[in-house]
């Protein structure tokens, strides 16, 4: 098929190594942040004493839950929430209520969830 005069034709190959670019770029990205997030959630695991009841690891004492694979049973956005309010999720559980900002909450539910 031929190109009308001021028609552009992008060949097929080019537009599927475009998109293909695009998505790598953008899963390269959001693999940074999410790493990044993580990141700064362990720090606050650390800065917040979580483990003064909580095992991760060799790390820790065993008071409380060990959160090694905690990741693994639970979605980050549960976690974000049970940082936030425990007695809601679970009324009977021990865990105190911990003053944090969401973005706090967000960091450390980001490394709670990469622990598989």
């Amino acid at each position: 098929m031929r190109a009308r005069a001021g028609e552009l034709r992008v060949p097929w190959a080019a537009l599927v190594g475009a998109a293909v670019a695009i998505a790598v770029a953008t899963t390269a990205a959001f693999g940074q942040d999410a790493s990044g997030l993580a990141a700064r959630g362990k720090r606050l695991f650390t800065e917040q004493g979580c483990y003064g009841c909580h095992m991760i690891g060799k790390m820790g004492t065993p008071i409380a839950t060990d959160l090694s694979q905690v990741g693994s049973k639970y979605p980050e956005a549960y976690l974000r929430q049970w940082l936030r309010e425990p007695q809601q999720q679970k009324p009977q559980a021990h865990m105190p209520k911990i003053q944090m900002a969401e973005a706090e909450a967000q960091a450390l539910a980001a490394y709670l969830a990469s622990l598989k």
